[in-house]
């Protein structure tokens, strides 16, 4: 496999919280993986410092190159693409319009494809306003993915979803990282999705890095089952 993404010792602190302690994350091609633990983690904030949102510690390399104090919007153009727990969605716009402005600040993209791939053609017309919460959030990923990128971050992307919204977008979130061969790093507290479309996870408790494997080796382990539920396994 190639790896696309390499987070090397990265750390955060605020003031003499340290939120994140030294984690090392490699993230390849074609391939999802599951960045888990319980909350207070720091898997947002992992995913705010290797996107260039928060400033931390350690460094971030795209394809090996070095890219470490390069704002958001360089990391984005050269194709690290992010999403939010909230819908970065622009509720007054149509999904069409909405499309369009992303294509034209990432100089392009398979608008098309999207649209057919995440099924909004019956929506192109709708204000995000008037669609459901479960399209808005397809609309999100949609908008993640426009331009092209080789790595997408992504934080809950199946919060507030119903079971079945959630299975269609693990669905979505599994052609595309297979189709077009991006290396997909998912926060997720649906256990459901993670299980089902993750390759490999990496398990994160108190801002330290725990444990990483197969999603099938690391349910029962006893070490996961102890940061979640607390006592022994």
């Amino acid at each position: 496999m190639t790896v696309r993404f390499r987070c090397v010792d990265i750390g955060k602190r605020y003031g003499g919280l340290a939120a994140l302690q030294g984690i090392n994350l490699e993230l390849e091609a074609g391939i999802v993986h599951g960045l888990i633990g319980p909350n207070g983690a720091g898997k947002s904030t992992f995913i705010d410092v290797v996107s260039g949102r928060s400033r931390g510690s350690g460094q971030v390399f795209l394809d090996g190159r070095d890219i470490t104090r390069m704002p958001p919007s360089e990391r984005r153009r050269l194709g690290v693409s992010r999403s939010f727990q909230r819908t970065s969605i622009f509720l007054g716009l149509t999904i069409r319009e909405q499309l369009y402005l992303a294509a034209h600040g990432a100089g392009g993209g398979h608008t098309g494809e999207l649209v057919e791939m995440l099924g909004l053609g019956s929506v192109l017309d709708e204000r995000a306003e008037d669609v459901s919460y479960g399209q808005q959030r397809l609309v999100d990923l949609a908008l993640a993915l426009v331009g092209n990128p080789v790595v997408l971050l992504l934080d809950e992307p199946a919060a507030g979803l119903s079971v079945a919204e959630s299975q269609v977008l693990a669905s979505h979130l599994e052609d595309i990282a297979a189709r077009w061969n991006v290396a997909v790093l998912l926060v997720e507290h649906d256990m459901d999705v993670v299980f089902r479309i993750c390759h490999v996870l990496t398990v994160l408790a108190s801002g330290k890095w725990l444990v990483s494997g197969p999603p099938a080796q690391l349910r029962n382990d006893p070490a996961v089952i102890r940061a979640y539920f607390g006592g022994t396994a």
